[in-house]
């Protein structure tokens, strides 16, 4: 009788395998499509200064897209000018001034002219400041989300005509951390605002033919995530503290935090940009692309799954890899 139950069950187990390897096989070809006329198709990238956006820019460069590369500094528009075809165009743009974002979509409307716009990229973001919320101000939160957040929606609203012209893509870079909120600041709050951005946007312009992409990179070694300035920005935030909060802290918190920080961004840091990289550029070239893009081992690994977690497991776990003190309230 044993015997007859482990055969049955061995018979399900190769029915779902059966079914399991045609879907990823299908999931594969479908994935691996791309659409065609690259060269009359034009991509606008915010945040090309360095990092994720200045890498997209030259890969997509290289593939033979037209690409606008937003800079915030002059030194980013020229660097990227010397090492890139005569294709790509850059121009000045701060997210956070919407006469700079008005400025820049008049600027792309010329260049496109009736194709429209294939694809928009909102890259540029901030990660500093970051600590505790009762180190914050109203001021850290407002002047981060005015960047992360609202200059997402402000470039996204001044190119979507231009986007529905060409029936394009939104790709919107988000975080884990706009999944699961591990530590205090304004920083979780600003990518959680992002990710409800891009469900909505996505529901609101599937009739119009928009596909919308939210990529979830984990921790990459650039300059959101360096170190010395992660530690300076916790030095200053000390300094600025009423004597009460510090008081309440204990005096070792300070240094426990740093140590701690560079234990963890040693530990979980990716070097390879290009993982990202990838995602951006099948959400922006895949005629079928995915909703949603996790980027890094810790990304699809540690973090997302940490998302499903109930709320009383999730917050022992993050309490448990904090700096350890005890409150003097």
């Amino acid at each position: 009788m044993n015997t007859m139950c482990q055969q049955i069950n061995q018979k399900h187990y190769l029915y779902a395998l059966g079914l399991v390897v045609p879907w990823c096989i299908y999931r594969w070809y479908k994935g691996s499509r791309r659409v065609t006329k690259k060269e009359d198709k034009y991509v606008y990238i915010t945040g090309c200064d360095s990092g994720f956006g200045n890498l997209l820019a030259r890969h997509l460069d290289k593939q033979g897209f037209n690409v606008i590369a937003a800079c915030y500094t002059e030194k980013g528009e020229e660097e990227l000018k010397n090492i890139t075809s005569d294709r790509l165009a850059t121009l000045h743009l701060d997210v956070a001034d919407s006469k700079s974002v008005a400025k820049a979509a008049a600027l792309i409307k010329t260049l496109v002219g009736p194709k429209g716009l294939w694809a928009v990229v909102n890259n540029a973001g901030i990660a500093l400041p970051s600590g505790p919320t009762d180190w914050m101000t109203i001021y850290d939160y407002k002047n981060m989300l005015a960047v992360n957040l609202c200059g997402v929606i402000d470039v996204t609203l001044s190119v979507l005509p231009l986007i529905k012209k060409a029936k394009g893509r939104v790709v919107n870079v988000a975080s884990v951390f706009g999944r699961v909120s591990a530590f205090g600041g304004p920083y979780c709050v600003s990518k959680f605002g992002v990710e409800s951005f891009n469900d909505s946007l996505r529901l609101n312009m599937a009739p119009f033919g928009i596909k919308v992409a939210c990529i979830e990179p984990g921790f990459f070694k650039t300059n959101v995530t360096d170190t010395v300035a992660m530690k300076n920005n916790l030095r200053q935030l000390w300094e600025r503290l009423p004597q009460d909060v510090k008081e309440d802290y204990g005096p070792d918190y300070l240094q426990a935090s740093i140590d701690m920080l560079e234990q963890r961004f040693n530990m979980l840091t990716d070097g390879n940009l290009m993982k990202v990289v990838y995602c951006m550029e099948h959400a922006i070239s895949a005629v079928y692309p995915q909703t949603r893009y996790s980027a890094g081992w810790d990304a699809k690994f540690f973090w997302l799954p940490a998302a499903y977690l109930p709320t009383s497991i999730a917050d022992r776990l993050f309490r448990g890899n904090a700096p350890p003190f005890k409150p003097k309230v």
